[in-house]
């Protein structure tokens, strides 16, 4: 299961570097990346990013537990 924390931790920092560079620039890099917003790559890019965010509000004890365990 820390694998999947690890996963989900890089989905979320690419993901809010993503949004700054959208807030401060207009500039999507994965949209970019990938071919454009609506471009299936981009589209699953977003989707793994959203579902890291559930995950993480979800799991955010049990995770901190796993961890602070090791």
């Amino acid at each position: 299961m820390k694998a999947l924390d690890v996963i989900v931790a890089v989905l979320l920092v690419i993901g809010g570097l993503n949004w700054g560079l959208v807030g401060l620039f207009q500039f999507d890099l994965v949209a970019a990346i990938f071919g454009g917003q609506s471009a299936a790559l981009s589209r699953i890019v977003y989707i793994l990013v959203g579902l890291s965010a559930v995950y993480q509000a979800l799991m955010w004890k049990t995770i901190h537990n796993r961890w602070a365990k090791s």
